[in-house]
């Protein structure tokens, strides 16, 4: 395994760990910069256990002992994100729910972007630039994301819509034609509406899109996708969704650049023409009133 996923392997164990081995590692997980500069004395004072109780902890994590154990904490550093996801808490401050959140959307965003492969990318970008119009389908806060697509996507001088409703998506799936993208945004992959919608799409002879899970029913309905887990998944059955809108997001900025890329320098007049407009409704920057 390598060392840059020593925090991932840690977040990933955390439910194993016996008790006094957690408290080793929610001490770790809180500020991973620290941890790599306390003696085995203090991180085991600041955890409340014992130097045996961390040593026992580092050889569970393939290290020779806490020296070597810090060499790995700090090429995970260096070779990932310092922030880690912690579920917020009743009692937790404004200070510490600010802090959870945005490291837990840093450390996200950041894995995602080490998983993202350049090939499918690629291939995803071909087919929208193929398109003869491009549909985004997605439901709750999918559907905020299907909708932001069509903001960036409009701009290519192409037919683009975005369906945040069953039966609307259901009915344009089956008036697909050849020629026709579809792009289904479901963070699980299991929603049952949106499996049936991709089938029929691709029935239709629509190129089917899907930004999902890995090895999901909807995954298996696509002709190509942008597939991402990240080590601590968002339980969205139960909680609203927060990191994961924001890799859809940001896979959705990743395909509008490389279908403008594609586009070529002539295009960028087009770009500019569409920005021009909004000047005369904006007023001068630096305007206080």
């Amino acid at each position: 395994m390598a060392s840059h996923d020593l925090l991932d392997r840690i977040r990933q164990r955390l439910e194993e760990l016996n008790r006094s081995e957690r408290k080793v590692a929610d001490v770790i997980l809180a500020d991973p910069g620290a941890a790599t500069s306390m003696s085995i004395a203090t991180l085991a004072q600041a955890a409340s256990v014992s130097e045996p109780t961390v040593n026992r902890f580092c050889r569970s994590f393939d290290a020779k002992g806490y020296p070597d154990f810090k060499i790995k904490l700090a090429q995970s550093l260096a070779g990932g994100t310092p922030y880690v996801s912690r579920a917020v808490e009743p009692e937790d401050s404004a200070a510490d729910y600010t802090q959870k959140i945005f490291g837990a959307t840093i450390a996200a965003l950041d894995e995602a972007r080490r998983q993202a492969d350049p090939q499918r990318i690629e291939r995803v970008v071909d087919y929208l630039i193929q398109a003869k119009q491009v549909h985004f389908f997605g439901l709750g806060a999918s559907g905020a994301v299907a909708q932001d697509a069509q903001h960036k996507f409009f701009r290519f001088n192409l037919p683009v819509t975005a369906y945040v409703d069953v039966l609307m998506q259901r009915m344009v799936a089956s008036s697909c034609h050849t020629g026709d993208v579809v792009v289904v945004i479901s963070w699980t992959g299991r929603t049952r509406e949106l499996v049936d919608i991709a089938r029929l799409a691709r029935e239709n002879g629509a190129v089917v899109l899907g930004i999902t899970a890995p090895g999901s029913p909807l995954a298996a309905e696509c002709t190509e996708t942008l597939e991402v887990a990240i080590a601590t998944p968002e339980d969205t059955d139960h909680y609203m969704p927060m990191t994961s809108r924001m890799i859809q997001l940001a896979l959705i900025d990743v395909l509008a650049t490389g279908v403008t890329l594609r586009r070529g320098e002539d295009f960028l007049g087009h770009l500019k023409k569409i920005k021009d407009s909004l000047l005369d409704t904006r007023y001068p920057a630096g305007r206080q009133d």
